[in-house]
């Protein structure tokens, strides 16, 4: 019996990840260059979604499924969020956000015949985010005053595509992470990574985003550790790192404080820009058993027309107490696994993104439904699949002919 691989990635695959990424980029940020009514960027961005639904069945017309434990829990997510959204109780707009959760995990279903534990599905990410970041490069060169307004605190912004700082923050430093680690796996140069490294940390550095630095910083830390005792290469940078990171603290500690409190008193910083007030008012705001353990249904991440920027606590207003063990869950079985595995690249990327994702998890929302981080978190359960294999009978040797007995009798004599 012979063991070869079963389906080799089509390009269109492709085409559906970014058409995926272009639905989660949202259409709420700064104003743009040229002004972008929201009703049509909601249209493009929808629109992207059911595209990538369709190209997604033409490529895969026989509804070829793999086994995923983290599309599976996504599917109880959206029962449990359609559940939650029947009573209206966010009005109309919930059913639609539930529609486009329930296109969003399909596509993902529909993809899952690819996911075969390689690096196909990084390259697409790398490649999408890295076109979304220079379109916010191209933004800044052409109006610089849109691209860092006063409303933001000088923080850098999507000039062309509204996009907040923590966006491009978030967007910059997952492909700054995964472009180093395919840097130390050999699966691309260094020349090219350059490329997308470079740009990608002036861009983040221009959006003083903590959340996207501190995890970068752990997620890198906490990958590159899993391939100490296997490569020589992840030791020697680990070594830097460690040596870089303490002549900093020493060098600039007063420079990296600065950048990191971004103008802000002590007690504005403590507060997480306000975010604390709005978690205690969410907190201490009165439910029914019902809403307790299935929230109010689907809505825009918000709380008293504040942002919740948390994803616990939005995915507890808005699919409840079962919605956090749904979501609990998913970070558990994608880190456990990533545990199981022996160490490899696959292995690292996976553990850099479900880390990334569990540490902007405390000030970003997106957890529980259609979001770029549940997106990051699809690129590491591929990488977590095991190679999907057929078996294919080995050729039969050729019966030889029968020989009749009196030949062989005359052949003896």
């Amino acid at each position: 019996m012979v063991e070869v691989s079963v389906d080799r990635t089509p390009k269109v695959v492709g085409v559906v990840w970014g058409l995926l990424i272009l639905n989660t980029l949202g259409s709420a940020g700064a104003e743009t260059i040229l002004p972008l009514p929201r009703s049509l960027i909601q249209m493009v961005t929808m629109g992207s979604l059911v595209a990538a639904f369709a190209l997604a069945l033409v490529v895969n017309p026989r509804l070829h499924f793999r086994p995923s434990s983290y599309v599976f829990l996504l599917t109880l997510l959206l029962v449990l969020s359609v559940v939650s959204s029947a009573s209206l109780g966010s009005g109309f707009g919930a059913l639609f956000r539930c529609a486009r959760l329930a296109l969003f995990v399909a596509t993902l279903w529909l993809l899952t015949r690819w996911w075969d534990g390689g690096p196909t599905f990084v390259r697409h990410h790398i490649r999408t985010y890295f076109a979304v970041l220079g379109s916010v490069a191209v933004g800044a060169v052409l109006s610089p005053g849109a691209a860092m307004p006063e409303l933001y605190g000088g923080r850098l912004v999507g000039a062309l595509w509204p996009l907040t700082p923590p966006q491009i923050g978030q967007y910059a430093a997952v492909i700054i992470g995964l472009s180093v680690l395919l840097v130390l796996g050999h699966r691309t140069n260094k020349g090219s990574a350059a490329v997308v490294i470079v740009p990608a940390l002036v861009l983040l550095a221009l959006t003083h985003t903590r959340t996207a630095t501190l995890g970068l910083l752990i997620g890198l830390a906490l990958a590159i550790s899993s391939l100490i005792l296997t490569s020589a290469a992840a030791r020697r940078i680990f070594a830097w790192a460690v040596l870089c990171a303490a002549v900093a603290a020493v060098g600039f500690g007063s420079a990296l404080q600065a950048w990191f409190l971004r103008g802000q008193s002590r007690e504005n910083f403590a507060s997480l820009t306000g975010r604390a007030k709005v978690w205690d008012a969410l907190l201490s705001a009165p439910r029914t058993t019902s809403e307790e353990l299935f929230g109010m249904g689907l809505g825009d991440k918000s709380f008293g027309g504040l942002p919740i920027d948390n994803s616990w606590l939005a995915v507890y207003h808005e699919q409840g107490v079962l919605g956090i063990v749904l979501v609990a869950t998913v970070i558990i079985v994608l880190g456990g696994v990533a545990l199981l595995r022996p160490p490899s690249l696959s292995r690292a990327c996976a553990i850099f993104l479900i880390s990334y994702c569990a540490i902007a998890s405390y000030t970003e929302a997106g957890l529980g439904d259609a979001s770029p981080y549940l997106l990051h978190l699809a690129v590491a359960a591929s990488l977590l699949a095991v190679p999907a294999t057929a078996t294919v009978p080995a050729t039969p040797e050729a019966p030889r002919p029968s020989v009749p007995r009196w030949a062989r009798r005359s052949e003896v004599t």
